[in-house]
C-alpha cells in the first residue's frame, strides 16, 4: 500500500506542480488573463504541501525522486494540453527518469 501512496502523491504533485507551472507560463506568454498566473501560484503552493504527505521523511529523497516524475509529467502534460509529440529520446529519457525513481524511492535501505 505504501508504494500506491507514494504513486498517487507524485502524480498529485505533478499535476499541481506542472498545471501551475503551465497556467503561469499562459499568462505570461500566451497573454491569458492575469488570474492564470494567480491560479499557477495557488497550483504551485498546493504542490509544496502534496509534496509533504509523502511518508519517507527525507526531503532529499523525495525532492530528487519527484524530479523524474516532473520529466515524465512535463512531457504527459505538453501532449494533452499543447499537442506536443514526444520523439523516442524524450520517451527514453522519460523511461531513464522513471527507473531512477523506482530505485530512489523503493530500494531496500539497510537498516
Amino acid at each position: 500500500m505504501a508504494i500506491v501512496r507514494t504513486v498517487i502523491l507524485f502524480a498529485l504533485a505533478a499535476a499541481a506542480e506542472i498545471g501551475g507551472a503551465w497556467l503561469v507560463w499562459q499568462a505570461v506568454r500566451e497573454d491569458k488573463a492575469w488570474w492564470w498566473a494567480g491560479l499557477g501560484v495557488v497550483a504551485l503552493g498546493a504542490y509544496g504541501f502534496i509534496a509533504a504527505l509523502q511518508a519517507d521523511a527525507n526531503f532529499g529523497r523525495v525532492l530528487a525522486a519527484y524530479g523524474g516524475v516532473f520529466i515524465a509529467g512535463s512531457l504527459i502534460w505538453a501532449m494533452i494540453f499543447d499537442k506536443f509529440s514526444p520523439d523516442r529520446w524524450d520517451v527514453i529519457g522519460a523511461l531513464i527518469a522513471l527507473l531512477g525513481v523506482s530505485v530512489i524511492m523503493f530500494a531496500p535501505r539497510a537498516a
